[in-house]
């Protein structure tokens, strides 16, 4: 019973791994309806940024998070301002084209810029270490993880149910055109959107790089987990993608346990089965 409530910790703090970046994928479909294929890339860039600024520069760690969320920030304000907000009204595959455009960009300038060599900066003095939990050792690094997802949980429950920039938001999503009549600025809050949904999916990928590889062609992996996971929830609601990362990350780490030849094969079964029983997601609405 140990070791099973022990791998259930393990689940929970990939579960808050799975949730950053679903939370950006799922904002930016909920407010804007683009399928961004590039979400991953945009983890994979933050995840370098903060790679460069903590490891190679030696700044403080939680600095070097906080200017790799800046940087992948700007850098999807500009992809929604200069070409996404161009396709808007056009059918979903020239979304899927151009955001996989992207990745195929945002790869061979990672690979440019740091080259092709695995990346693993070492964990952050307080943050190294383990706790003693029920009779095995615990990273402290995993505590850390999981606090910050749920921190981002709660975070993004305030903003969007209990603040002024909330309501715009939802209110945008829900009519477009009703939103711009009453005197909403539509294409900024697009913009801010896309920006934060950036900014959500590097926060993933720059704490995580003391302890996942970071090297080109990561965001391809992520991309399919964070679709998998806003698919299981209903694509667009950000409670389902808290809890379907909650489901697929723990139902994942019993998976690898007692079952270790199909780990890479777990996630998918879970898809299949909600998809079976929910086509439009366990929480779609």
């Amino acid at each position: 019973m140990e070791n099973f409530a022990f791998q259930g910790l393990i689940g929970l703090s990939l579960a808050m791994y799975l949730w950053l970046i679903s939370a950006g994928l799922t904002i930016i479909f909920g407010v804007l309806k683009v399928v961004n294929f590039a979400h991953g890339s945009l983890f994979m860039v933050g995840a370098y940024l903060a790679y460069t600024f903590y490891g190679q520069l030696g700044l403080p760690f939680g600095l070097a998070v906080l200017l790799s969320l800046l940087g992948t920030g700007a850098l999807g304000f500009v992809m929604e301002r200069g070409f996404l907000r161009r396709i808007y009204q056009v059918d979903e595959a020239y979304q899927l084209l151009l955001t996989f455009g992207f990745i195929l960009i945002l790869d061979d300038a990672v690979k440019i810029i740091w080259g092709g060599v695995f990346k693993i900066p070492p964990i952050p003095a307080f943050l190294d270490g383990s706790w003693p939990v029920l009779g095995r050792a615990f990273p402290v690094y995993n505590a850390f993880v999981i606090a910050v997802g749920l921190l981002v949980a709660v975070l993004l429950w305030v903003m969007f149910d209990r603040t002024w920039w909330g309501r715009i938001v939802r209110a945008t999503a829900s009519d477009r055109e009703m939103a711009n009549a009453i005197g909403i600025n539509v294409p900024w809050v697009f913009s801010a959107v896309f920006a934060f949904g950036a900014m959500l999916a590097a926060l993933g990928g720059a704490i995580g790089i003391p302890v996942r590889v970071v090297a080109p062609g990561i965001g391809a992996t992520m991309i399919i987990q964070a679709f998998i996971i806003t698919v299981i929830g209903g694509l667009g609601n950000l409670k389902g993608a808290f809890i379907s990362s909650l489901i697929v990350g723990v139902l994942s780490a019993y998976g690898t346990l007692f079952f270790p030849v199909f780990e890479l094969f777990f996630i998918f079964v879970i898809m299949a089965v909600v998809l079976l029983v929910r086509p439009q997601g366990l929480f779609a609405r």
